[in-house]
């Protein structure tokens, strides 16, 4: 009886937000890997740049993930507090730092220690988010591209940039090697520690990227990352690789906050004006369709596309223009 009734409460709380169209913001803290990218400069993007056109209109996505941030250098810039600040209750908090706390020595402004400081400001960001009525979303780094073992070298971003040896990538491993587990401690473990104690939603996010990247080896993988595109970058995602990394990643976040699925969705193509999706244009997302695919388009304002013959099911923001 508890549990029908929980069930009830639930379905009337999804029923009260989606005929009202009420909304709520999923705000992203992080790094590069998550954070929104010019798209004047190129294929580079964050999969937080990409996750909203996985959601219906009732969710908005503020990411203010930024290139360069470790959760340290992200508070002391005073980012966290504008975050802080715009939070309400029903929202929510998706928290992802690693990639930079891991660089510089102690006293640096990014560097952090698992089990010590970097513990400390997941915490924070935890107890504020519970303190404004939001929900935090617990996230550990993702992988970066790295399928070459040296023992006698830390490899960061910088590091795996230069690994080439007569213009060809150095690769001696046929599976992944974790880049975030150094001599100051265990940065992909430490998130789940604060989760667990905190008793909030928790996604392994390093686990999922884990898989995707050994699912694909490492010839297919490259597609996922800059490196396919510059020659050079292994950590940061093309449109490709956001657009898969955001799509097994909202289904983890919805998976931790059932409350969320029912506002998730997966089209076959993206549209998005300011580079969220998988095309820029309209026109350019039919021209690349088949028939029968799905394509939704979440900002812009685009002419009457050509379907030159396909049946397609176009799905559009309240806020889109078709003219």
């Amino acid at each position: 009886m508890k549990k029908l009734l929980s069930l009830l409460l639930l379905a009337s709380l999804l029923f009260t937000m989606t005929s009202s169209n009420k909304q709520c913001t999923i705000f992203m803290i992080g790094d590069s890997t998550m954070a929104n990218k010019d798209i004047k400069k190129g294929q580079e993007r964050g999969w937080g740049m990409a996750l909203q056109g996985f959601f219906t209109e009732n969710i908005v996505v503020d990411n203010h993930a930024l290139n360069g941030r470790s959760s340290r250098s992200f508070i002391l810039e005073g980012h966290w507090q504008k975050v802080y600040d715009a939070m309400k209750p029903g929202d929510y908090l998706v928290i992802q730092f690693g990639h930079n706390d891991e660089k510089g020595k102690i006293g640096d402004k990014r560097h952090t220690d698992p089990g010590l400081t970097f513990d400390d400001n997941y915490r924070m960001f935890v107890k504020a988010a519970k303190e404004k009525g939001a929900t935090p979303i617990v996230m550990n780094c993702v992988v970066r591209r790295n399928f070459y073992s040296n023992s006698d070298q830390k490899i960061d971003d910088e590091a795996l940039r230069d690994m080439k040896a007569s213009g060809k990538e150095v690769v001696n491993s046929d599976t992944l090697i974790e880049t975030h587990i150094t001599k100051d401690g265990n940065y992909v473990t430490a998130p789940q520690h604060v989760a667990l104690m905190e008793r909030v939603p928790y996604v392994d996010a390093n686990s999922i990227t884990k898989k995707l990247e050994n699912g694909l080896g490492v010839e297919k993988s490259r597609q996922l990352h800059m490196i396919s595109v510059n020659g050079k970058d292994n950590t940061h995602y093309t449109v490709y690789g956001a657009h898969v990394v955001a799509g097994l990643l909202v289904d983890a976040m919805a998976s931790v906050c059932p409350e969320l699925k029912p506002f998730v969705r997966h089209y076959d193509y993206i549209v998005s004006a300011l580079g969220k999706g998988n095309y820029l244009t309209l026109q350019e997302a039919v021209d690349a369709a088949p028939s029968g695919a799905t394509i939704s388009i979440i900002d812009g304002t685009f002419p009457k596309p050509n379907l030159k013959g396909k049946r397609l099911k176009l799905v559009k923001y309240s806020t889109v223009k078709i003219k």
